[in-house]
């Protein structure tokens, strides 16, 4: 790996994103801490924190990124049906923490492994990443998004809004179609203006996920810091 900035306590400034790795793709910096105000500082400029455990906090922006229009999801036949039946309950913002252990869980037996990109266990929510989140849902920052059937909790996602946009950071399904009917909710419920998806994959292009340029994401961001959408 080539080298990368370490970003100290005492001077803790992201450098520009147009000096990220392109391989691997978008690694900017990395850190020891990790704290709520260096996440939303993060999220202005177009940067998410991204490692495992033990390893030092790493920092990317990768080009180009993956977004969706929520305009542009794409309702297929077999999901409208899932729509109509109204199979699931969804509700936001109730178990935050319990959505964000649930993204974290081993999904090799769980459905999301056939409907979504994420098939690896996400090993990346460490326990700091867990409490970090979790001070920025009571700060009213991070929100969960859950898909209940017969009272239980079966999937979802969680992300960060700032200004009038939806940063999207995992999701889970233990039920066909429970990820899908989250960002569904997401994008026709909340409707922000747009949901980053951070990395592109088939299975978010199969919903209307696409990528653009980096600087016209980052632009995007600071044009619509100072608007709001309601959760």
């Amino acid at each position: 790996m080539s080298q990368i900035p370490w970003l100290e306590d005492n001077d803790f400034k992201f450098p520009e994103v147009s000096t990220a790795l392109a391989e691997p793709d978008g690694l900017l910096a990395a850190s020891e801490r990790l704290t709520p105000d260096l996440v939303i500082e993060a999220y202005k400029q177009g940067v998410f924190p991204w490692y495992s455990e033990g390893q030092p906090v790493l920092w990317w922006s990768p080009d180009p990124r993956c977004v969706f229009y929520p305009e542009k999801f794409h309702v297929s036949r077999s999901f409208k049906r899932t729509l109509n039946n109204n199979t699931f309950d969804v509700k936001t913002n109730t178990v935050f923490k319990e959505v964000m252990l649930a993204c974290a869980a081993p999904r090799i037996n769980d459905a999301i492994s056939n409907e979504a990109a994420a098939s690896e266990p996400g090993t990346w929510i460490t326990e700091k990443m867990i409490d970090v989140y979790g001070q920025l849902h009571e700060a009213g920052i991070a929100h969960s998004i859950e898909c209940w059937h017969q009272n239980e909790l079966v999937g979802g996602m969680y992300g960060l809004v700032l200004g009038d946009m939806f940063f999207g950071e995992s999701m889970f399904s233990k039920m066909k179609d429970a990820s899908k009917v989250a960002i569904h909710h997401v994008c026709t419920v909340i409707k922000p203006s747009l949901i980053d998806a951070q990395v592109y994959s088939r299975h978010l292009h199969t919903l209307g996920a696409e990528v653009i340029d980096r600087q016209d994401f980052i632009d995007h961001i600071r044009t619509h810091l100072d608007l709001s959408i309601k959760i």
